[in-house]
């Protein structure tokens, strides 16, 4: 949708500008200041900071000499044995520069690395811990074999509140003299669900079209239903109403040009928020998951998503 100037301009470098994370950031801020860590293992979902606090380490560790000590892959496009047989591993044996003994080697999405590389990866970490120290980034730490698991301290990155999203978001705007709205924000917050890349990426492609952010220009540029149009879509469905549900929610998707993969998950987020009994909402959450398991094998979405809103309404008939 559009590039991440925004996300690196807009990068801490230093540990008290890294919003969320308070209880990583002091763990992490104490290994830096004795100048000694053992290998670091990042997970949590996307745009929460993994790769942010990996740079701001390595700044605060060798300062403007960072580049020279630092090496950045990104393992889902290097996967293979090779990378780490010989780019990581030439990396990893020479000494560092400055008053830091170590190198440090960040791998991001380090859970998409083959099971080969990754006991190459166990190897070298194991051969190299006097001269490098590893940081390796994953979104699913399950994916990470455990004999790596055990040779790094683990930190679990949790999506951004909405405090910390609204605070970023604050600051953007008063930089680029936008005005954003507070529905804007609370509707960014919604689409980015906790990820601050995602929400800065949005912020700028709204910018570039408007400098006055309103809710339903966010929407617009991520390809997300209003919650209000898909809550009048249940309604219609559980007052009995299947042909108005049915004409709405085509409607609804072919306005924002939503696949039945993007509605479901709207609708299934908008159920909790009806004032019907509790155990009808949980049938209607079952329901929603059968179809998605059947839009994810590849039926056909509008057949799947009207059959959903005929069992809406059978259910609360």
């Amino acid at each position: 949708m559009t590039s991440e100037i925004w996300t690196e301009k807009y990068r801490p470098s230093k540990f008290s500008d890294v919003k969320g994370q308070k209880e990583v950031v002091k763990r992490v801020k104490a290994f830096v200041e004795q100048k000694n860590m053992p290998h670091l293992l990042f997970a949590g979902p996307p745009g929460v900071g993994k790769t942010t606090l990996s740079i701001v380490i390595v700044k605060e560790l060798f300062g403007a000499g960072w580049k020279e000590n630092f090496l950045e892959l990104n393992a889902s496009d290097e996967r293979g044995i090779d990378v780490i047989r010989v780019k990581v591993k030439d990396f990893a044996r020479t000494r560092a520069i400055g008053n830091v003994p170590f190198k440090i080697i960040y791998l991001d999405e380090c859970d998409a690395l083959t099971k080969e590389a990754q006991q190459a990866l166990r190897r070298t970490m194991e051969n190299y811990t006097k001269t490098c120290r590893f940081i390796l980034s994953c979104n699913y730490s399950s994916k990470i074999l455990d004999p790596i698991q055990s040779r790094c301290a683990l930190f679990r990155f949790t999506p951004l509140s909405q405090q910390d999203i609204f605070e970023i978001i604050k600051k953007i705007s008063e930089n680029e003299k936008i005005k954003v709205s507070k529905e804007a924000a609370e509707a960014l917050f919604t689409v980015s669900e906790g990820d601050c890349r995602r929400a800065e990426n949005i912020l700028q492609a709204c910018a570039a079209i408007s400098k006055n952010i309103t809710e339903e220009l966010v929407f617009s540029m991520a390809s997300v239903a209003r919650p209000k149009e898909i809550k009048e879509v249940i309604e219609f469905a559980v007052n009995g109403k299947f042909l108005d549900a049915k004409n709405h929610l085509l409607n609804t998707m072919l306005n924002y040009g939503l696949s039945g993969t993007d509605i479901i998950k709207q609708i299934q987020s908008q159920i909790w928020s009806l004032e019907v009994d509790p155990r009808k909402r949980l049938e209607m959450v079952k329901e929603c998951g059968e179809v998605e398991f059947r839009l994810v094998e590849g039926s056909d979405e509008f057949i799947q998503l009207e059959a959903l809103l005929s069992k809406f309404v059978l259910i609360n008939s």
